[in-house]
């Protein structure tokens, strides 16, 4: 038997996870992973609570939840040096990370995936001394995510991110950023907002950065330079499609290491959660931790 802890937040995805957890701890079971568990009680814990899973040799680490407790159970594991294999049962309302490495949504299909046992290597990318696995930016709208009450998320879902976008949308303002890329050279300019991603779908948008791995070592960093509401929205349709990549608002660019500076007040998102504030440097680590995938590599998000 394989020793895992599972690591999950009782009230994500409409608290899907209190009600699933003795049929989801029988199924590792019968598939001969013994698992303990920790449920999370506030912000920061999951952090804590992986930390002393890699500590005391756990075999894996299975974050069930949203992205912001993958988010908190990554920063427990990256900076450990004997980091266990990644599980993760997306339970949560976005899911973002899942969607695009393709674990199952169904909590039965992402239990069988980690009883099977393949890994692969993935990315962490690091914005200070915290650590973040799908996507990290600033700007106005970049903060829409941690705006959203957590009660709120549990009640209508992915619908509570709409409802506090279109309100934010009024709001909508440029800011003077300083982007220095490693390999690519220096932006300064004014800016909606700057996305660095490490995966292919970063809230909601499928194909928000279309030809992102995570194992190439490299982020896919997305500027969007000053525009009115009306071409902001426009661009948002062609996110969409994956079609915003041409549009002439849009700075597209792949670096491994960057710096972001602002003489404004410009906090940080992290995962979908407040990261602090700017100046930041961005680097990324290779390969860093081991994620329990499909082994075709054939999306199976559902």
């Amino acid at each position: 038997m394989k020793r895992a802890r599972l690591i999950y937040n009782p009230t994500s995805g409409r608290e899907e996870m209190k009600r699933r957890l003795p049929d989801i701890l029988q199924r590792l079971d019968l598939g001969g992973i013994e698992t303990s568990c920790h449920a999370t009680t506030g912000e920061g814990d999951a952090i804590l609570a992986a930390a002393d899973a890699a500590e005391r040799g756990y075999d894996m680490v299975i974050a069930a939840g949203g992205d912001g407790t993958l988010s908190e159970v990554i920063n427990g594991l990256a900076n450990k040096p004997n980091r266990p294999p990644l599980g993760i049962l997306p339970v949560g309302t976005t899911n973002d990370f899942a969607r695009a490495t393709g674990i199952p949504k169904h909590w039965e299909y992402a239990c069988d995936l980690i009883i099977g046992g393949y890994t692969r290597p993935i990315d962490i990318g690091k914005a200070n001394e915290r650590y973040f696995i799908n996507i990290a930016g600033g700007g106005s709208l970049t903060e829409l995510s941690y705006d959203v009450p957590s009660k709120l998320k549990t009640m209508v879902g992915q619908l509570a991110y709409y409802m506090k976008g279109l309100e934010k949308m009024t709001r909508l303002r440029p800011t003077e950023l300083k982007i220095v890329a490693e390999g690519v050279g220096e932006f300064n300019d004014e800016f909606m907002m700057f996305l660095i991603c490490n995966s292919t779908s970063v809230g909601g948008f499928e194909r928000l950065a279309p030809d992102s791995k995570l194992d190439d070592g490299l982020f896919d960093v997305l500027l969007i330079k000053k525009m009115n509401i009306a071409e902001f929205i426009r661009l948002v349709t062609l996110a969409l499609r994956g079609e915003h990549l041409s549009d002439p608002h849009v700075i597209h660019l792949r670096t491994d290491n960057l710096k972001v500076t602002t003489p404004d007040y410009v906090q940080l998102n992290l995962d979908g959660d407040y990261g602090g504030v700017l100046p930041c440097q961005f680097s990324m680590l290779p390969s860093h931790l081991q994620l329990f995938a499909d082994e075709t590599g054939e999306s199976t998000y559902r």
